[in-house]
């Protein structure tokens, strides 16, 4: 608590505010190193110990200047030993408990903001900010790299305060125009953003799929079109037959792509990938010379001139049919589980050996990465590492995010 109502230098006032910043609602919750130190004496921390963060040693080292600049202060949170060698959180202000209330009520009070010069430092921006409002905390956020992506997080002292800087006209940083959104409907716009993004992708990825199958497909066509003496015609006793039969014959004889049967008719054509009468020959020969199917006589007939033009007219009308039927129904490939699967089977297997197409999977990269990389050996030891309690669960990567304080060693703190 303040001991008068002197007015406070520029140095002194920057000297408070970084050293109030270290036993904040905002940062003490999150300070390992800190709240390690706060254990060991009844609350005190020396100053011996304060002189070694980064952002305070940088504005002084000397004792006098810390002690005379939070007699000065006028927030009560610190109190100073009599000896004047160190300082602790007042009594009288303990650490709210950091449950999903208070951490709503931090997003409720925070703002997002971007258009600054990628090259800002923390004391620009809280130069800039100075005047603008009771600020808790300046998240500045940075990429897998650590490289400051040109926007921020700050954590004002109210939602009343929050909403009066969304609500400031013209805001710029120099000449550069700035985007500004409490967090809360920061998160709302981004999320609506990556469904929108997703849609797209998904879309296109569908789009792409379909041409790719679609130009398989016409090639097939072209293939059949160019075929010669691969039907065979074949007629008999077959109420009882089905294609599964057919392919049993001549699994290890030639290689089937349509089968044009119907279960329960007399005839039918199978149209093979090689010549017909090669595998109509040697399926004869492994069957002592005389094909037959369940026992029954069949006549089997291998297709020449124009009646072989004619049958592949039709086998290629029915195979475009059926691929636009599929592709009616949500573009289902061959091969797919189900009646098709059977039937696709039956006449012939055309999904042997064909090639199918999958998307690749997107990855998105979070707008709320924070910094994550983890401080060197050496600066670990005086450096308090804590994640951001109120981030949403989206991927982020973890960046450092207070006003102007970094950690002890050489990490630096807000």
């Amino acid at each position: 608590m303040a001991e008068n109502n002197q007015e406070m230098t520029p140095m002194e006032k920057k000297v408070a505010e970084q050293i109030e910043y270290y036993f904040s609602d905002h940062n003490l919750p999150r300070d390992k190193f800190l709240k390690e130190q706060i254990q060991l004496d009844d609350g005190w921390v020396s100053l011996e110990t304060m002189i070694k963060f980064n952002r305070l040693s940088r504005l002084t080292t000397d004792f006098k200047v810390i002690v005379e600049a939070l007699k000065k202060s006028q927030s009560g949170l610190l109190e100073i030993h009599e000896d004047g060698t160190k300082i602790r959180r007042s009594l009288e202000k303990p650490l709210p408990e950091v449950n999903d209330e208070y951490k709503d009520g931090v997003k409720h009070r925070s703002v997002y903001m971007k258009g600054f010069p990628l090259d800002a430092t923390l004391d620009d921006l809280k130069e800039w900010l100075d005047g603008k409002g009771k600020i808790e905390s300046i998240q500045m956020r940075r990429n897998l790299q650590r490289q400051f992506k040109g926007s921020v997080f700050i954590v004002f002292d109210t939602d009343a305060s929050a909403k009066q800087f969304v609500q400031l006209p013209d805001l710029k940083y120099k000449d550069n125009e700035t985007v500004v959104l409490l967090k809360e409907d920061y998160y709302v716009k981004k999320n609506e953003e990556r469904k929108q993004y997703r849609a797209e992708a998904k879309a296109k990825a569908k789009q792409e799929k379909e041409e790719k199958q679609k130009q398989a497909e016409d090639e097939e066509m072209k293939s059949l079109d160019e075929q010669t003496g691969c039907l065979l015609k074949f007629s008999g006793e077959l109420e009882q037959t089905s294609r599964e039969d057919f392919h049993e014959i001549f699994a290890s004889h030639g290689q089937i792509k349509w089968i044009d049967f119907i279960r329960g008719a007399k005839e039918g054509t199978i149209l093979f990938k090689a010549s017909a009468k090669e595998a109509l020959d040697k399926a004869t020969e492994a069957n002592g010379g005389n094909l037959q199917i369940k026992k029954k006589d069949i006549k089997w007939e291998v297709l020449e001139g124009d009646v072989e033009k004619e049958m592949l007219k039709k086998i290629i009308e029915d195979q475009q049919e059926t691929m636009n039927k599929r592709r009616g129904r949500g573009g289902r490939k061959f091969g797919g589980r189900g009646r098709g699967e059977r039937r696709d089977r039956d006449r012939g297997g055309r999904d042997q050996g064909k090639t199918h197409y999958q998307g690749k999977k997107t990855k998105f990269d979070s707008e709320e990465e924070e910094d994550a990389a983890p401080a060197s050996p050496k600066k670990r030891a005086l450096e308090a590492k804590s994640e951001d309690v109120d981030e949403p669960a989206a991927k982020q990567i973890k960046t450092e995010i207070k006003p102007e304080i970094k950690t002890e060693n050489g990490s630096e703190k807000q």
